[in-house]
C-alpha cells in the first residue's frame, strides 16, 4: 500500500495541534507536559511560558507547586541539555537517554562508568548534591568531560532550582531517593519515548527522533518494535512515522499568534532541515544562532515570523522576521500584552 504523502502545512497543523498551539486547553500541569514529551527548560522563564501559551488560566504557581510536590522534574536528559518531564515519565526516559549519553563518554570503558554511577548515585542518595560535588567524583577519570558527568545516574533538581527566577547553585537529589521509584528496564524506556515523542511531534522520521533524544538507533529499538506505527510520507519522499488516532488536522486549519519561549521544542524536535515544518529555513539563522541558542520566537499562521524578548527594563520588544499584515500585527500584538502582563503577574 503506498503510504499517504503529508504536505508540510500538513505537517505543521499536526505539530500545532500536538503541542496544544491550535487552541489553549483546561488541563493539568502533568498532564500537559506529558502530552508534550518534554519541555526544554535551559531558561528559567521557559518551561512557565511554555505552559501559559497553550493553557487556559495557567498561572505561574502551578507549576512551581508541581516541582515542589515533585510532580514535575527539571533534569539534565536529551541531548545533555535541561528539560522538564512529568515524573511519571521521568525513569523511562532516564533509562534510555542517560544511558546512551554514558556509554557515549570518548575512552572511558563501561566497567568504568559503571563504578563511577555507583560513587554518584551513593552519594546523592546520602544527601543532595551540586554539580560540583558531582564533577569532583567523576570528571577527571571521565577524561575531563564535566558536563557528561551529569549522566552517571538519574539526579533531578530540587526547589527552588526549576522555579521562575532561580538563578543560583542548584541541589541535587537521586532519583530513586526524591520519586521513590527504581529505574525501568531500557525496553520499556525505549517504548514510553517512542510513543511520548511521536504523540507529542510526530508524524516523524526516525532520524528526527533520534536526534530529538541524543539516542541511537539500538537505543530505541525496542520501541519502534513494540508499538504498531502508521507510515506516512513528506513531500520529499521520506518515511514518516506515527502512532494510531493521532491528530492530523487539514492544512488549512486556522492557527492562532501564539508566543514561545527560548529553546521551545517543537522548534528543536527535528533534525534538520525538517525544522522547516515550523521554521522557515531562511529565518533559521536568525532564530539559531551558531552557539545553539534559541530565540524567543513567535508563531503567526502556525510558522516562525517573528522574535520576542523582554529586557532588563521589563518591557516587551518584538521584531518581525517578515512583513505581516495590519491583522497580522495587531494579534501579536494583542498576545503580547497577554503575555506581558503573565511576566508582570
Amino acid at each position: 500500500m503506498t503510504e499517504r504523502v503529508l504536505t508540510l502545512r500538513e505537517l505543521n497543523r499536526a505539530l500545532l495541534a500536538r503541542q496544544l498551539l491550535l487552541e489553549r486547553r483546561r488541563l493539568g500541569v502533568q498532564e500537559t507536559i506529558e502530552k508534550l514529551c518534554a519541555i526544554q527548560a535551559q531558561w528559567p522563564q521557559s518551561p512557565y511560558i511554555a505552559l501559559w501559551t497553550r493553557l487556559t488560566g495557567f498561572r505561574k504557581e502551578q507549576l512551581t507547586r508541581a516541582l515542589e510536590e515533585h510532580k514535575v522534574v527539571k533534569a539534565t536528559l536529551f541531548r545533555i541539555t535541561l528539560h522538564m518531564t512529568s515524573a511519571r515519565d521521568y525513569p523511562y526516559y532516564a533509562a534510555v537517554v542517560l544511558r546512551a549519553a554514558r556509554e557515549t563518554t570518548p575512552r572511558v570503558t563501561t566497567q568504568q562508568l559503571e563504578q563511577l554511577s555507583k560513587r554518584v548515585r551513593a552519594a546523592a542518595m546520602k544527601a543532595p548534591v551540586t554539580h560540583e560535588q558531582v564533577e569532583a567524583i567523576a570528571a577527571e577519570a571521565m577524561g575531563g568531560f564535566r558536563w557528561r558527568t551529569r549522566t552517571l545516574t538519574p539526579l533531578v533538581h530540587l526547589p527552588p532550582g526549576g522555579t521562575w527566577s532561580h538563578y543560583g547553585r542548584v541541589q541535587l537529589g537521586a532519583m530513586e531517593a526524591v520519586l521513590r521509584v527504581e529505574l525501568p528496564s531500557c525496553e520499556d524506556g525505549a517504548e514510553r519515548l517512542v510513543r511520548r515523542y511521536l504523540n507529542a511531534f510526530g508524524p516523524a522520521t526516525q532520524q528526527d527522533l533520534l536526534r530529538f533524544a541524543g539516542v541511537r538507533v539500538g537505543d530505541v529499538r525496542a520501541g519502534l518494535e513494540r508499538i504498531e506505527l502508521q507510515r506516512f510520507r513528506d513531500e520529499r519522499g521520506r518515511v514518516l512515522l506515527d502512532v494510531p488516532e493521532a491528530p492530523l488536522p487539514d492544512g488549512d486549519t486556522p492557527a492562532p499568534v501564539r508566543f514561545l519561549p527560548k529553546w521551545d521544542s517543537s522548534i528543536l524536535a527535528y533534525a534538520p532541515p525538517e525544522r522547516t515544518r515550523i521554521l522557515p529555513e531562511k529565518l533559521r539563522t536568525t532564530v539559531i544562532a551558531k552557539n545553539g541558542d534559541v530565540a524567543p520566537t513567535i508563531l503567526v499562521d502556525g510558522f516562525v515570523a517573528a522574535t520576542w524578548d523582554v529586557g532588563t527594563k521589563r518591557d516587551l520588544t518584538i521584531t518581525p522576521l517578515r512583513k505581516l499584515t495590519k491583522a497580522e500585527r495587531a494579534a501579536v500584538d494583542d498576545e503580547g500584552e497577554r503575555l506581558f502582563a503573565f511576566f508582570r503577574s
